[in-house]
């Protein structure tokens, strides 16, 4: 995989689709359910390989970049994840690690409260 500068040549920045050469537009977007807040992901092919497209030097495979926003996002964000980045997601999912993401957070729990002796507060116990 040759990536183009991530992040317009922002160092350490991640890419966004712009930087890509993606469309989101144009691509076909897989759907965790129906209406607004279902999970939409992406497995965008490197521009030289669209058809019809023109050879470019930065080009990969489905799998290398994967898109993923939320459907009905008012701010139209989308995450972008290369082909590690998404194997550690897709291995935190298969872990259990997000099944508490859905239910209510329970109550943290009370610690006991340790009955104070009469003894507690002395300092210097001393028998005479």
């Amino acid at each position: 995989m040759t990536p183009p500068a991530a992040g317009g040549g922002r160092a350490g920045a991640k890419p966004t689709p712009a930087d890509l050469g993606i469309d989101p537009a144009e691509l076909d977007w897989e759907r965790s359910g129906d209406g607004d807040g279902s999970i939409e992901v992406a497995f965008p092919v490197g521009p030289s390989r669209r058809a019809g497209a023109k050879r470019v030097a930065a080009h990969w495979a489905r799998g290398d970049w994967v898109l993923m926003r939320v459907a009905g996002d008012p701010a139209r964000r989308i995450l972008v994840f290369d082909r590690n980045e998404w194997e550690c997601f897709i291995d935190v999912y298969r872990n259990g690690e997000f099944d508490d993401a859905t239910t209510e957070p329970a109550e943290p729990p009370k610690s006991p409260k340790s009955p104070k002796s009469p003894e507690s507060g002395k300092r210097g116990n001393s028998s005479q």
